[in-house]
């Protein structure tokens, strides 16, 4: 297990390296995908091909699961969950805010039903690095990281984020403004998997999206939860792109009684 985890971690920072020094170059769209928004560079491919490549050497028998189209069906029951940039559109604009994001899952390559062992997000413009394993704890630079202490919605910082359909926004946006009156602040970043280590390391109290992919939640996720945290789905289900809720316990349970009337899971 540590051998996979540092395996993961070195992938990480590798290429969050290649993404930032291709940012520094400048960065070429190679396609839109779901939307003219929804765009995909040139370095999200070669930041996937640099990753894969890497597991395909070191691991043959494993599970590919990749935001850009790499999927493959491996023999040892554990799955690569690779987001090249998570961020694109900010890492576009130049917005410091864009991540790598690995994370190493056993069973198949579904939210619902697997169990992540190791995650990295890595913010590939700043360096910050944040992992965790499975029963180990995550960390933030090498520094153990808990979620904030719970406190009441009225004054808890969300986090939240929109999808690239212009009526998916305005929906969304709908649920923030029902939501914004009842909470302190919310806060709206550009990347799920940063959203979601901002949760871990105490810098958000909490974070909800509806629309995530397996590779947006895998690392975050992990981090969340070894942190202390909870990270719930809709009505007792499991976390997946159907709706995402992170935060402490027990203000994930009030979140919940105060986004329940808002409908966030169908938006």
């Amino acid at each position: 297990m540590s051998e996979l985890h540092d395996l993961l971690v070195g992938m990480a920072v590798d290429a969050a390296t290649l993404a930032k020094q291709r940012r520094d170059v400048g960065v070429t769209v190679a396609a839109s995908k779901s939307s003219l928004e929804d765009i995909v560079t040139e370095a999200d491919r070669e930041v996937e091909r640099l990753v894969v490549d890497r597991i395909r050497a070191a691991r043959p028998d494993d599970g590919i699961l990749g935001e850009e189209g790499t999927s493959v069906t491996g023999t040892s029951g554990l799955t690569w969950v690779i987001d090249p940039i998570d961020g694109t559109v900010n890492y576009f604009y130049g917005i410091p805010a864009y991540a790598v994001s690995i994370a190493l899952v056993e069973g198949d390559p579904d939210p619902r039903t697997w169990r992540a062992i190791a995650g990295a997000v890595v913010n590939a413009a700043t360096g910050e690095l944040f992992e965790a394993q499975r029963g180990g704890g995550a960390r933030r630079d090498g520094r153990e990281i808990r979620v904030a202490d719970a406190v009441p919605a009225e004054i808890a910082l969300i986090g939240t984020g929109f999808g690239y359909s212009a009526e998916r926004r305005v929906r969304q946006a709908a649920v923030v403004q029902g939501l914004i009156g009842s909470v302190r602040d919310i806060r709206r970043i550009g990347s799920a998997a940063l959203d979601l280590a901002s949760v871990a390391s105490g810098s958000l109290n909490a974070y909800f999206e509806r629309g995530l992919q397996p590779w947006d939640m895998a690392a975050g996720a992990l981090l969340v939860e070894e942190a202390g945290g909870a990270v719930l789905g809709w009505d007792g289900a499991p976390a997946s792109s159907d709706f995402l809720l992170a935060a402490a316990p027990d203000l994930a349970a009030g979140l919940m009684e105060l986004l329940a009337p808002l409908h966030p899971h169908e938006v």
